[in-house]
C-alpha cells in the first residue's frame, strides 16, 4: 500500500532538500547521530541498538513504537542521560547529552513516586531541587499551580496509596512539568491504567502539551494511541541491531478531536500501514 503521508528517514525529497547555507545554519533542537548501544556478555557483544538517526524539532511530540526488545526505553535513555551511547552521540540543543538533567524529564508507567509522602510533597521535592534559590511562597505557588493543572487540586494531601493509579500518574506528569523541562521522555505512561482512564489522560495530556508545548517522546505499544497524541511515529525495526525502519508524519490538525479523527478514512489507512510494519514486514518468530 502506498502512503504520501510516510517519510523515509534518509530519503529527503526535493523540496524538503535544503542549500548548503541551510543546511550548515539550521540547530535541530533534539539530534541522534549514528547511535549505537552495545553491552558485553558471557556470550560477547550484544548490539541492542545499531546506527540510529533522527531528528525532533522544538515543541513536537514523537511517539516511537516498536515490539519489545527494539531498543526503546534505551534510546530514550539515552536522551535522558541515564544511559549513553557506545558510539555516535545525542545532542540538545547542539550539545552532547552526556548526564540526567533537569531540562529533560522522565515520566515511567509506574509512578515512581515516594510512597510516603503527599501529592504535594512529591513535587515540591521535585521543585526544591531545581529552583533551591527560589522564594518558599513561589515554590509552593509553583505544586499547587501544575496540582491543578492535572485536576487534583482536591487531592495534594493524599498519599500515593491513597490515589487511584489514573490520579497518581497525574501526579508523576505535574511533577515533571513542575520543572520546566525542554524535554518530557514518556515511557509507555498509560500502559498500566484502564481503557476509559487512559483516554482522559490522552486527552489531558495533548491540552497540557498545547499550553506549554515543551518537546515530547514517548514510548509506546499502542497505534492509537500515537495516531491521537503524535506529530510522527517513529517506528523502530527488532533488535538486536535495531534501527529506525520508518518515520510516519501524522497529518491530523491540532486540536485534535478523537471522534473526528476516528471517522477519517486517512486514519484506518494510517494506522494498517503501521500494523502491518509491526506484524508482517517486522513480525517476531513467533508472531503469525
Amino acid at each position: 500500500m502506498q502512503n504520501p503521508t510516510l517519510t523515509f528517514t534518509n530519503t529527503p525529497t526535493e523540496k524538503q532538500m535544503k542549500s548548503p547555507t541551510q543546511i550548515r545554519t539550521r540547530q535541530p533542537f533534539l539530534q541522534i547521530q549514528d547511535v549505537t548501544k552495545t553491552y558485553p556478555t558471557k556470550k560477547g557483544p550484544f548490539t541492542v541498538l545499531d546506527g540510529v538517526n533522527l531528528e525532533v524539532e522544538q515543541g513536537e511530540f514523537i511517539c516511537v513504537i516498536g515490539h519489545s526488545g527494539c531498543g526503546k526505553s534505551t534510546l530514550l535513555n539515552m536522551v535522558s542521560g541515564f544511559n549513553t551511547p557506545s558510539t555516535g552521540q545525542v545532542l540538545l540543543e547542539g550539545q552532547p547529552i552526556v548526564k540526567p538533567g533537569p531540562d529533560r524529564m522522565v515520566v515511567f508507567q509506574n509512578y515512581a513516586l515516594l510512597p510516603w509522602r503527599t501529592a504535594f510533597e512529591n513535587i515540591y521535592l521535585a521543585v526544591n531541587a531545581v529552583y533551591p534559590t527560589k522564594p518558599e511562597a513561589e515554590k509552593r505557588a509553583i505544586v499547587r499551580d501544575h496540582l491543578a493543572m492535572v485536576g487534583l487540586a482536591d487531592a495534594m494531601e493524599k498519599k500515593p496509596m491513597q490515589m487511584s493509579g489514573g490520579m497518581r500518574q497525574r501526579v508523576s506528569i505535574a511533577r515533571a512539568l513542575a520543572i520546566r523541562p525542554k524535554v518530557l521522555i514518556l515511557d509507555e505512561p498509560f500502559g498500566a491504567l484502564d481503557a476509559i482512564t487512559k483516554e482522559e489522560l490522552q486527552e489531558e495530556l495533548l491540552k497540557i502539551w498545547s499550553d506549554n508545548r515543551c518537546t515530547v517522546l514517548m514510548i509506546t505499544h499502542d497505534i492509537d494511541e500515537a495516531l491521537f497524541l503524535a506529530d510522527k511515529l517513529v517506528m523502530m525495526t527488532n533488535g538486536p541491531h535495531a534501527k529506525i525502519g520508518e518515520v510516519m508524519e501524522i497529518p491530523f490538525s491540532r486540536p485534535r478531536d478523537r471522534a473526528r479523527i476516528m471517522e477519517d478514512p486517512q486514519y484506518y489507512q494510517l494506522r494498517n500501514y503501521a500494523l502491518d510494519f509491526l506484524f508482517n514486514r517486522f513480525a517476531h518468530d513467533d508472531v503469525g
